[in-house]
């Protein structure tokens, strides 16, 4: 799925190229400008949370950081839970983590072990699928806690990274591909 020409045009605006960061050769993709405008951020949400709308979605696992923006305004128009997915050392109470390969080393995510409980429909959300590190292994943590991913929604997709790759047998939405 993606968004109408004209939705497409206007989030693709408000999408901000920032060089060199976080380090050279890097065009970060800056999604300020997108939630700072209110209209705009209302729209990615609902389109983001659509395609889902009759898939029995329980809970969206929102990954840390930028996730967590989408993911309980798309919580609240699925009637669904939030459920936090933090890099390590970052939850309170007992967790479980998921490694995932960075290009030199390994990190970590983890979830709450009592976040989805079993027979739990789960919406992954993050705001951007590039290498799909973070959202595979956030499917694996919620499979391993005993839900079930109905998906992975995000709001963009850098489309010559191998994230779709990582998530192949995965239903998954994105509003903007970036080649």
């Amino acid at each position: 799925m993606s968004a109408s020409p004209e939705t497409d045009a206007r989030f693709r605006a408000l999408i901000r190229d920032v060089p060199d960061y976080p380090k050279p050769g890097i065009v970060f993709k800056d999604i300020t400008p997108l939630v700072g405008d209110a209209a705009a951020f209302r729209m990615a949400c609902e389109a983001m949370a659509a395609p889902f709308s009759e898939s029995g979605i329980t809970h969206v696992a929102a990954i840390e950081s930028r996730g967590f923006l989408f993911g309980a305004p798309i919580a609240i128009a699925l009637g669904a839970a939030v459920v936090p997915v933090r890099k390590r050392g970052k939850l309170p109470w007992e967790s479980r983590a998921e490694e995932y390969e960075l290009e030199y080393g390994t990190d970590a995510l983890e979830m709450h072990v009592d976040a989805v409980p079993h027979g739990s429909r789960v919406l992954v959300v993050d705001d951007v699928l590039a290498t799909g590190g973070t959202a595979a292994a956030t499917c694996r943590l919620v499979e391993r806690l005993g839900g079930t991913v109905a998906g992975c929604t995000f709001l963009m997709r850098l489309a010559f990274l191998p994230g779709m790759e990582r998530l192949h047998d995965r239903r998954v939405v994105s509003l903007l591909a970036y080649d």
